[in-house]
């Protein structure tokens, strides 16, 4: 199945994640609902022709609306910049922008080519374009990634001065052993599996994880923030995902000691959702 949608995690993911550890049978009708409910509106359309009449005609306005909805892919590439610079590091930025400068020369290129009689010179500038393209992404996307973003070894978990979390709170990074110990020293734990790509990560760690009350539970219960980043591939944080039935980014975990298995929060965050999880409210 391939969808081309806007990011669709805080509503597909949960149904995705669940259909790819069940059955054949009830994975097929997970995705099957799903395409239903993508097609239904081009399916009616398509046996109701008279739907066609409440629909805008074509016109100059397709133009004008086709040059403002330039303006959010401009703000999705300046997002994908920096998202690229989280995963490989600032010094990787002008192989981005030069490879983006001659794409977009490219493009150019081919569209003189197609309202010119002579094509060949412009479609050979457009090869050209692409040509240089083709390095400065590999050099780019070749780049190591910053010791500051990649997500420690388990040693460099253990021993990792805590940073500022969101809301001012410590944070450390994700291992296994990191929360096997904390448990163990009855501490209750709260695992934040992220990415600089997941927009719904990046709301709840502005939204509910920065909430006074959150910062206050936190304290009173002595309980540790542990933080999982995928944004450069791990295999670490695949497998934890993996054994908790999910295939992405964002999950919250909170292990509390006496308790066998962690509880699994909502991906949408509340802070009355955290709070309750981390003072050991009942589980939902």
């Amino acid at each position: 199945m391939v969808v081309a949608a806007p990011c669709t995690a805080p509503f597909m993911a949960g149904a995705i994640g669940w259909a790819l550890t069940q059955p054949a049978w009830a994975a097929l009708s997970v995705f099957a609902a799903l395409g239903l409910g993508l097609a239904l509106p081009y399916v009616l359309v398509a046996f109701i022709p008279a739907l066609f009449r409440r629909l805008p005609r074509p016109g100059a306005w397709m133009e004008g609306l086709r040059r403002v909805l330039a303006f959010p892919m401009y703000g999705a590439a300046a997002w994908l910049a920096w998202v690229f610079v989280e995963q490989v590091g600032a010094d990787a930025l002008p192989f981005l922008f030069g490879a983006a400068i001659a794409l977009g020369f490219a493009a150019w290129a081919w569209g003189v080519g197609q309202r010119s009689a002579r094509a060949g010179v412009p479609r050979l500038a457009a090869l050209a374009g692409l040509l240089l393209a083709a390095p400065l992404i590999a050099l780019g996307a070749g780049r190591s990634p910053p010791t500051t973003t990649a997500t420690g070894q388990a040693a460099a978990a253990q021993t990792a001065a805590p940073q500022a979390a969101p809301g001012a709170l410590p944070v450390e990074p994700w291992s296994a052993e990191r929360v096997s110990a904390l448990v163990a020293d009855h501490r209750p734990v709260f695992v934040d599996f992220t990415a600089a790509w997941c927009v719904t990560c990046q709301v709840n760690e502005r939204t509910a994880l920065a909430g006074a009350e959150v910062a206050k539970a936190f304290k009173r219960t002595g309980a540790a923030y542990l933080k999982a980043d995928w944004t450069r591939y791990d295999p670490r944080i695949t497998q934890a995902l993996s054994a908790q039935g999910r295939s992405g980014v964002p999950l919250y975990l909170v292990y509390r000691p006496g308790e066998a298995q962690p509880r699994v929060l909502p991906q949408i965050l509340s802070e009355g959702a955290v709070v309750e999880a981390l003072e050991g409210g009942a589980k939902g």
